[in-house]
C-alpha cells in the first residue's frame, strides 16, 4: 500500500486544515479550549459525569489491556501542524477532553431557509428537539464502536495494529466527550439525562441496544475491524462533514475538529485491508497460484482469499449504506431546511441556491419489479445525495487496493455492489438485488447469495487466522507489515508494552 500515516490529512476538508491556532488548557482537570473554568456549573456537571464515563470505559473498553502502556497520539491543540503529541499512556489515564475548531468570526448559516443569517451560538428554540436528536444519534455511535471492538486486542496480528485499534478507541471516546459537552452545556436537565443514557445503552444488547443497527453488529475479527474502519467510519466522516455545515456553531466547530481525528480511522481501515491483500498476493505468487478462485490452496497458505475479501466488503458496504436512512426522508429535509445539517462539502457546491427550493434529484426505486429513476424534490432526497457522495468517496481506497492486486499480476478486481444490494432500510427494503443491479426473486437470491456474502464457513476460516502476534516487529501470516511506522518509528518499535 502506498498510503502512509502522513496522508491522513487528505481526508480532512481544507477549511479544517487551515484554521488558526486556539490555545488548549491541557493542565485543566478536563483538557479544553472552551474556557470551561469560567462556567463552574458546566464544569461541575462534566466532572460528575467523568467517573461514570471511566466506569463505562473499564467495563466496556478494550478487554484485558487497561494496564498496558500504549504509544498513543493525544490531542493538545487544534493547530493542524502541531495539534497532537505521541507518548506511552495507559488508556484509563488518557487525557480526554473538549476541543472545538476555532470560531470563524462573522460565520453565517450556509444552507436552508436561514441561509445567510448569523450562525447560532445558542440553541434555536424552534429546532431544539431536532438538534438534540442529531447530537444524541451522533454521540451514540462513538461508544458503540468501542463496545463492538473491545475483545479485538486479544487477537491482534501485531503490536502495530493493536496500537492502532487502541488509538481509534480512545479517539471515539473523545468524540463522545464532544457530544456530551454540547448536550450538557446547551440542553440543561434533558442534556444531562441524555449524556448518562449514552453510557447505559450497549451494542447488541437486546433490551437497550445502540440506536443505529450497524452499531449493534458484532466485530468478531480484525478483517471486520478493518472493513468497519474503512466503510463504516467513512459514514462517520460523511455525517460529521454534513454536521460541520450546521448553523448551530458549537456543533459545527465540534465536528470540524472531530474530522481531523476521524481521518486516522479511515487510514487504519484502508491500509489494514490493503496489507491483507498484499499478504494474500505475495503468498499466492510465492506458491505459484494465479487463480484467485483456487480457494482451498490459497487458504492453506494462511491468508485470506480475494473472493472472501469481496464478500466481506459487500457485507460491510451494504450494512453501512443503511446508516444513511431512507433515500426519501422528511427528517433529512427538515434537518437541511432548518440549517442544522448541510450536505457533504456544502460550501464547495456550486450551481444551486443552497436552499433547494425548486431543485430535484434522481432517486432510484423498485417499481413493478424494475429499477426506475424518479426525479424527486432535492430537499427530500438529502439522504440519497449523501449516500451517493459516500459511494463516490469509497472508491479511492478500492482503486488503491486493486492496484496492489494488479501489480501482483493477479486477475481479480474488488468492486462496489449496486447500492440496493442487501439493503434493509430505504427504497430497496424488501427487495432482492444482485451486486450488479438486477432485481431478483427470493429463489434466485437464495440460490446465489452465498456467492455474494460471507457464510459461516467463511467466518470460521477468518476466525482460525486470528492468532495473536505480540512480539515487537512480528506480524501474523495473513497481513503484511506497514511501509512506514507510526510517527516514523522503526519496524521493531514496541507500540504496546503489555504488563
Amino acid at each position: 500500500m502506498s498510503v502512509t500515516a502522513s496522508d491522513v490529512l487528505t481526508e480532512v476538508p481544507e477549511s479544517v486544515r487551515n484554521d488558526a491556532f486556539v490555545e488548549v488548557r491541557t493542565d485543566a482537570s478536563i483538557p479544553n479550549n472552551v474556557e470551561l473554568e469560567s462556567d463552574k456549573q458546566l464544569q461541575r456537571a462534566l466532572e460528575s459525569w467523568h467517573p461514570n464515563y471511566l466506569g463505562w470505559w473499564q467495563e466496556m473498553g478494550p478487554d484485558g489491556f487497561q494496564d498496558a502502556e500504549v504509544y498513543l497520539r493525544t490531542a493538545v491543540g487544534v493547530d493542524p501542524t502541531g495539534w497532537a503529541k505521541f507518548g506511552y499512556v495507559k488508556m484509563p489515564d488518557y487525557r480526554w477532553g473538549i476541543l472545538l475548531a476555532p470560531k470563524v468570526e462573522g460565520r453565517t448559516i450556509p444552507c436552508g431557509k436561514h441561509k445567510g443569517e448569523p450562525a447560532w451560538q445558542e440553541v434555536p428554540g424552534e429546532y431544539r428537539a431536532l438538534l438534540k436528536r442529531l447530537i444524541v444519534v451522533q454521540g451514540d455511535t462513538e461508544p458503540a464502536s468501542v463496545e463492538q471492538q473491545r475483545f479485538l486486542g486479544k487477537t491482534a496480528p501485531s503490536l502495530y495494529d493493536m496500537r492502532n485499534l487502541f488509538q481509534v478507541n480512545v479517539e471515539e471516546g473523545r468524540h463522545l466527550w464532544a457530544m456530551v459537552y454540547l448536550l450538557v452545556k446547551y440542553f440543561g436537565k434533558d442534556g444531562r439525562e441524555e449524556a448518562q443514557a449514552l453510557l447505559e445503552r450497549r451494542s447488541g444488547q437486546a433490551d437497550n441496544p445502540r440506536i443505529l443497527g450497524a452499531f449493534n453488529e458484532r466485530t468478531p475479527d480484525w478483517l471486520s475491524f478493518f472493513m468497519f474502519t474503512y466503510f463504516t467510519d467513512r459514514d462517520g466522516k460523511m455525517q460529521l462533514a454534513a454536521l460541520a455545515e450546521s448553523g448551530f456553531d458549537p456543533l459545527s466547530r465540534s465536528c470540524r475538529f472531530m474530522l481531523t481525528e476521524e481521518a486516522h480511522h479511515l487510514f487504519v481501515g484502508e491500509t489494514g485491508v490493503g496489507r491483507t491483500i498484499e499478504a494474500t498476493c505475495a503468498a499466492m505468487n510465492k506458491a505459484g497460484i494465479k487463480d484467485p478462485y483456487d480457494v482451498e490452496r490459497i487458504r492453506a497458505l494462511g491468508v485470506v482469499d480475494l473472493p472472501l475479501l469481496q464478500r466481506k466488503a459487500n457485507f460491510h458496504m451494504s450494512v453501512t449504506r443503511d446508516l444513511f436512512g431512507s433515500e426519501i426522508s422528511s427528517n433529512g429535509a427538515e434537518a437541511f431546511s432548518s440549517g442544522l445539517k448541510g450536505r457533504f462539502n456544502e460550501a464547495q457546491l456550486s450551481g444551486d441556491d443552497h436552499q433547494l427550493i425548486d431543485a430535484v434529484y434522481a432517486v432510484t426505486r423498485v417499481i413493478d419489479g424494475k429499477l426506475v429513476d424518479e426525479q424527486v424534490p432535492a430537499l427530500r432526497a438529502i439522504n440519497c445525495r449523501l449516500l451517493d457522495d459516500y459511494m463516490a468517496d469509497c472508491q479511492g481506497g478500492i482503486d488503491r487496493w486493486n492496484k496492489v492486486i494488479e501489480k501482483a499480476g493477479i486477475d481479480f478486481k474488488i468492486t462496489q455492489p449496486y447500492k440496493g444490494f442487501n439493503r434493509r432500510i430505504g427504497e430497496f427494503r424488501g427487495h432482492r438485488l444482485s451486486p450488479d443491479g438486477r432485481v431478483l426473486s427470493e429463489q434466485e437470491w437464495a440460490a446465489n447469495s452465498g456467492d455474494w456474502l460471507p457464510n459461516e464457513a467463511d467466518m470460521a476460516f477468518i476466525g482460525s487466522l486470528m492468532q495473536p502476534c505480540m512480539e515487537a516487529g512480528g506480524y501474523a501470516s495473513w497481513i503484511a507489515p506497514p511501509r512506514v511506522g507510526i510517527n516514523q518509528q522503526n519496524g521493531e518499535f514496541e507500540y504496546v508494552k503489555i504488563n
